[in-house]
């Protein structure tokens, strides 16, 4: 399992270096206007795979941390889950373009399954996304017992999904496990009789905001 710990995600090294070198070359060709508005897409790349270090509270087991930042769009209850077994509750979390990326872990656990699904790329805070969009689903296995899934969904300029996470991994509440390019959504699939304490709307942070508690 892949740790990152500099201020920028490495995933976004090819991006900023293409963007740095497009600004030298306007430079160079003497096109200041060009040379101007690509050095300002170079530092929205930046800005848009920087990776901050969270202070991740220390909670009980039963705590469920928030995978990324972003606004919560959905809070749903499901008789049919196809991450976990029984029922389930369905808690989406939209990133648009100017959030954080990267994602964090909700609860420590370990790596039960690692699914990726091709797919659609409908805006990610469509209903259509959770079930048609390309996405990746890592079912986590707690040490009660109990079973959590995180699953990233593209969106419709999102067409990749980073996961660091292979079956068999440990993982720490609050630790990377992976990233989104450029706008897009994750779901956190808990057991039906979990304490839900967000509402669609509200503005929630990477392993800092709590959206629920297990039974």
């Amino acid at each position: 399992m892949l740790n990152p710990k500099i201020p920028v995600a490495k995933e976004g090294f090819l991006f900023i270096a293409l963007a740095a070198l497009f600004t030298l070359v306007a430079a160079l060709l003497g096109c200041p206007k060009s040379a101007l508005v690509l050095s300002l897409v170079t530092l929205f790349v930046v800005y848009f795979f920087r990776d901050p270090e969270r202070i991740i509270v220390a909670h009980d087991d039963k705590t469920i941390l928030c995978p990324a930042d972003g606004r919560v769009i959905g809070v749903d209850r499901l008789d049919e889950c196809p991450f976990i077994a029984g029922k389930a509750m369905r808690i989406s979390v939209f990133m648009n373009v100017f959030n954080v990326h990267i994602n964090r872990a909700v609860c420590s656990g370990r790596v039960e399954k690692v699914l990726y699904k091709p797919g659609m790329f409908f805006a990610a805070d469509n209903k259509k996304a959770a079930l048609e969009n390309e996405s990746c689903a890592t079912v986590l296995r707690l040490a009660s017992g109990q079973e959590v899934a995180m699953v990233q969904i593209a969106g419709l300029i999102a067409r990749r999904i980073v996961c660091w996470l292979q079956p068999g991994d440990a993982i720490k509440t609050g630790e990377r496990f992976g990233l989104i390019r450029f706008g897009s959504r994750v779901d956190v699939y808990l057991p039906d009789d979990s304490q839900v304490t967000v509402f669609p709307g509200r503005k929630v942070k990477a392993g800092e905001s709590v959206l629920a508690h297990l039974a």
